[in-house]
């Protein structure tokens, strides 16, 4: 349970504080490029690490690509316009890499016991 915790914890000051400082004190055009860097760059990294991360213990942390891309989307939905369904992809494509990061990570784990 503490890992679970301590998962939420980081996941909300990655998808839920970096935004809000992003569009908070960085202003005019830098603060659009400071959320391209999140949105592609440092989110879907973030959501790779975490699936890879949760496949460590599965049972207890399988939940943590799906908080992440929750935390994401109500990050995004916070910041800007709850309108935006696009939020929704983005969200979407997250927990598919989190989700895809912790099979391929089980993957490589069964393959080095077999071999």
């Amino acid at each position: 349970m503490k890992k679970v915790v301590f998962w939420i914890l980081v996941s909300a000051l990655v998808m839920l504080i970096l935004p809000w400082l992003a569009v908070s004190f960085v202003k005019g055009d830098n603060g659009m490029a400071v959320c391209f860097i999140l949105f592609y760059l440092e989110n879907p990294i973030y959501s790779i690490l975490a699936g890879v991360y949760a496949e460590k213990d599965r049972k207890e942390l399988w939940i943590v690509p799906v908080i992440t891309a929750v935390l994401f989307l109500a990050g995004a939905w916070s910041v800007f316009d709850k309108n935006e369904t696009v939020f929704v992809l983005y969200a979407l494509i997250y927990l598919l890499l989190g989700i895809a990061a912790m099979f391929v990570s089980g993957l490589k784990k069964k393959a080095k016991v077999v071999v």
